[in-house]
């Protein structure tokens, strides 16, 4: 069996955290946050800081144990292997399900983009058949794509990324310069029942703010790939997460800042609207190119992730053996095949209906929040247990920003609501009779 190589780099792996957080989500959420005013730029606030200890947490865990695999190395690592694989199978379905969302949105700012192209050529993001084909069609040319090798995909992620970042900067800044308080009052809470109070309206802010920050534990995966993982891991993953929250606030307070709330909430372009108001439709469409170019980058970043916790999981016996091949350029593409074909699946499933690209794009989204919310509890609690080679009595300061890392991750999983919790416990439970097929093939090959 081949060696996987070496080759991702500090800047390759930033840009992975950057471009794995920073994707098609941070598009919409000015429309979704206009209706809370100047309490999303707190929740912003809150959760960039409760990323930034989740940062450290991974930071601390990945110097102990450099190890593949990442939150499912960690968990396992303190709390054995029934653990490590419900974490692992969890966010497995998470990163897949991702990929179908991500495939969708691409489509959603592309569409529009090669549709305004031509009179003849039709409305792709309203038209599911369209929409749907396209949205799979990408999904599989940046599987292909991966295949060639990990050197091929993060290159396109260190492009991507660069590209992407400049629409949001153009927005921040403009916004800056423009700054307009009266888009940031807080809403007018007189008379309003529970379900309107600040407390409540805050955590549904720092909710859906929370969506965008997945993905920062994301370099962390992949360190079989790793150049000198001890100083890569730590390092790419905390700088990500700084740079990805300072774009985040910048960007969002300068689309909230031109663009009327009453406006923007409305908006299916946030971003697109505000650089029209900035510098007309020219500078408009060059967003929502940027937008397009953020899907695809995300989608390239987690298709590299996707295929490389299975290979680690694999490799421990936790997972089945045909996830743990790897080709003759080094990558495991029997696991990048079979998370293309259940994303492909997922998509056909939403889009069978006729429902609409937001819909879909909601639909698949939600299925892959939860899973990512209980390994970061989990993790946050691997501190204290003593594991690893480098096992080490750890400090006060590193014991506080576990504990307040664990408190903000069930925070973050009661405010996901019921429905997605329900749907996360399922999720497990679906896990638990691979787990049972896994076990019995490592007591049949021992015995």
């Amino acid at each position: 069996m081949s060696e996987q190589r070496r080759e991702i780099g500090f800047w390759t792996a930033t840009s992975l955290v950057i471009g794995s957080m920073i994707g098609s989500g941070v598009f919409l959420l000015p429309a979704a946050l206009a209706a809370f005013g100047g309490i999303s730029m707190l929740a912003w606030i809150i959760t960039a800081l409760g990323s930034v200890m989740l940062a450290l947490v991974f930071a601390h865990l990945s110097r102990r144990n450099p190890a593949a695999g990442g939150v499912y190395a960690y968990t396992r690592d303190g709390f054995g292997d029934f653990a490590g694989f419900l974490v692992a199978w969890g966010y497995w379905i998470s990163m897949w399900s991702a990929n179908a969302a991500l495939s969708v949105a691409f489509v959603g700012y592309a569409g529009p983009v090669i549709s305004g192209l031509s009179p003849s050529i039709p409305d792709i993001a309203n038209t599911p058949l369209l929409a749907a084909s396209m949205a799979i069609g990408t999904l599989w040319f940046l599987t292909f794509v991966n295949t060639l090798g990990v050197a091929t995909a993060g290159k396109v992620q260190v492009v991507t990324t660069a590209l992407k970042l400049l629409p949001l900067v153009i927005v921040g800044i403009g916004g800056v310069f423009t700054f307009n308080s009266a888009h940031f009052a807080f809403p007018d809470l007189s008379g309003a029942g529970e379900t309107r109070t600040f407390g409540a309206l805050l955590l549904a802010a720092m909710t859906q703010t929370l969506f965008a920050f997945v993905g920062l534990e994301v370099a962390t995966v992949p360190a079989g790939a790793m150049k000198d993982p001890d100083r890569t891991i730590p390092r790419a993953t905390l700088v990500g997460t700084l740079i990805t929250a300072a774009i985040y606030i910048i960007s969002t307070a300068g689309a909230m800042s031109l663009v009327a709330p009453d406006v923007l909430m409305k908006s299916t372009q946030p971003f697109a609207d505000a650089a029209r108001t900035l510098g007309g439709n020219g500078l408009g469409t060059l967003v929502a190119v940027g937008a397009a170019i953020s899907a695809f980058g995300s989608l390239n970043g987690w298709i590299l992730v996707v295929s490389q916790l299975p290979l680690a999981v694999s490799k421990d016996g936790l997972f089945p053996r045909p996830f743990g091949r790897l080709s003759s350029t080094g990558m495991p593409v029997t696991g990048m095949i079979i998370a293309g074909v259940l994303s492909s699946l997922l998509i056909m499933f939403n889009y069978s209906g006729g429902s609409g690209l937001v819909v879909v794009f909601t639909k698949t989204l939600v299925l892959s929040t939860l899973a990512t919310l209980i390994p970061y509890a989990f993790c946050s609690l691997a501190v204290f247990i003593p594991g690893g080679a480098r096992a080490k009595m750890i400090g006060a300061g590193t014991a506080t920003i576990a504990i307040l890392a664990f408190i903000y991750s069930m925070f973050c999983i009661y405010g996901a609501g019921e429905e997605t919790v329900f749907l996360g416990f399922l999720l497990i439970v679906v896990g638990i009779p691979v787990y049972v097929w896994v076990t019995r093939q490592r007591g049949e090959a021992r015995g």
